[in-house]
């Protein structure tokens, strides 16, 4: 799948998207080491501490698939600008890839940028740390 198609479900699940209190919609496409797409949107909650993001929710129901290893998400939130993910995102976005999973970041379908994950989140802590820490 190319970063385009990538982008274009993430446009796809933005318009699912629950977001009464924020009116900020969001929709993440996440592509799976086994080339299996999963998409997801934002659920905001009155209780707010239980809103869930767009890339956790897709992130989510791939791994709930038995996915575990990402090599690109795509994130549509504002239009008329990118939208970067939170940082509870960009952890667990790391938890499930290295420091060059793509992350596509856009505004359509046609305007988009591509980074790595160690540009948004250099330093990230992962299973590693622990795995070092444990010795």
């Amino acid at each position: 799948m190319n970063y385009k198609d990538l982008v274009k479900t993430a446009l796809k699940y933005r318009e699912n998207a629950y977001s009464p209190y924020s009116n900020f919609k969001v929709g993440a496409a996440v592509l799976f080491e086994s080339g299996k797409v999963y998409g997801g949107c934002n659920i905001e909650n009155a209780s707010f501490g239980a809103t869930n993001c767009a890339e956790r929710s897709a992130i989510f129901k791939g791994v709930s698939e038995g996915e575990n290893k990402i090599l690109a998400i795509a994130i549509v939130g504002s239009l008329e600008e990118y939208t970067y993910p939170c940082g509870i995102c960009r952890q667990v976005i790391s938890e499930f890839g290295d420091e060059n999973i793509k992350v596509i970041l856009a505004k359509n379908e046609e305007d988009y940028i591509v980074k790595d994950m160690s540009e948004i989140l250099p330093g990230a802590f992962t299973k590693g740390d622990l795995e070092r820490n444990n010795k």
